[in-house]
């Protein structure tokens, strides 16, 4: 079988998504001044490129699977096929203007609109009703009011760098995060998709398994109903009796964020010697 293609964007979503090959059991590393990553499988060939080509080149067929924001998606109208929403790099794009502006001027004027997302942008002004003119940037978009622009059209995470330099947000226009995707031709492919498939159940198990905790821990026989009772889990907790004893041991998952009202709830209902300890990989 073929090799299967992927792209990995440039910058800070490399890093996640590095970490996430790696705790699926795929090491990925890149030395300085390369494109191609060393990975530690050998049906899988990577290459790093720009988030803002890789929905663009899977449509096109030359890679089959890879990773970007659903916003660059949208901005490039790419045909491509969704496997699953990792969820990094969450950001919001948004429109700012500087923080005198008010409506009625933003309505009186044709708008000097400054971005990178030319279409996300065109789609929202047409339909606000606005009169504007855009000019596409290529980073640092906040930089360009009031001298440049009226307005601009950016992704942020928590909206600090647009007050920092005097901007604030009129709307929310979409919300985007990272995603696997993959080209329609390899998903028509069965092994390619089967490779595909492979490697989005390993990416969500990791991704369950870092939301989730073991713990472990002991009971009495006489507090075992009401300690079992009280146990939220995944499944069915595991129980085995405690040698010479007439006690259980319970293992259970748990969500992480339940953890701190969960133990000492287990103390009331009886369990002694827990344990708390991270699970690396979940698969339901």
């Amino acid at each position: 079988m073929e090799k299967l293609r992927i792209l990995i964007p440039k910058g800070r979503i490399f890093e996640s998504i590095s970490k996430l090959f790696s705790e699926a059991g795929i090491p990925v590393s890149l030395a300085d001044r390369t494109y191609r990553p060393d990975i530690g499988v050998d049906w899988l060939d990577a290459k790093i490129m720009k988030p803002q080509n890789v929905g663009e080149l899977l449509e096109l067929g030359s890679h089959d699977a890879g990773f970007t924001g659903i916003d660059w998606i949208k901005e490039n109208g790419s045909d491509v096929e969704e496997v699953m929403n990792l969820g990094f790099d969450k950001v919001r794009i948004v429109a700012a203007v500087p923080a005198e502006m008010n409506e009625e001027t933003l309505r009186s004027r044709t708008l000097v609109v400054a971005t990178e997302y030319a279409n996300i942008a065109e789609e929202w002004l047409k339909a606000s009703g606005y009169k504007y003119r855009i000019v596409r940037t290529f980073g640092a978009t906040e930089v360009f009011p009031p001298d440049d622009a009226d307005m601009i059209i950016d992704n942020t995470s928590t909206g600090q760098t647009l007050k920092d330099n005097g901007l604030r947000i009129i709307a929310t226009i979409m919300e985007s995060s990272t995603r696997f995707a993959a080209s329609k031709a390899a998903m028509a492919d069965p092994e390619k998709r089967s490779r595909i498939e492979e490697l989005a159940m390993l990416f969500k198990a990791v991704l369950d398994g870092r939301d989730k905790v073991m713990l472990e821990m002991n009971v009495t026989e006489e507090n075992f109903s009401a300690l079992a009772d009280g146990l939220p889990s995944m499944r069915s907790p595991t129980v085995s009796p405690l040698y010479g004893t007439d006690g259980f041991a319970i293992k259970i998952a748990v969500n992480r964020q339940e953890v701190p009202a969960l133990i000492p709830l287990l103390r009331k209902l009886g369990a002694t010697d827990i344990v708390e300890y991270e699970l690396r990989k979940v698969v339901l």
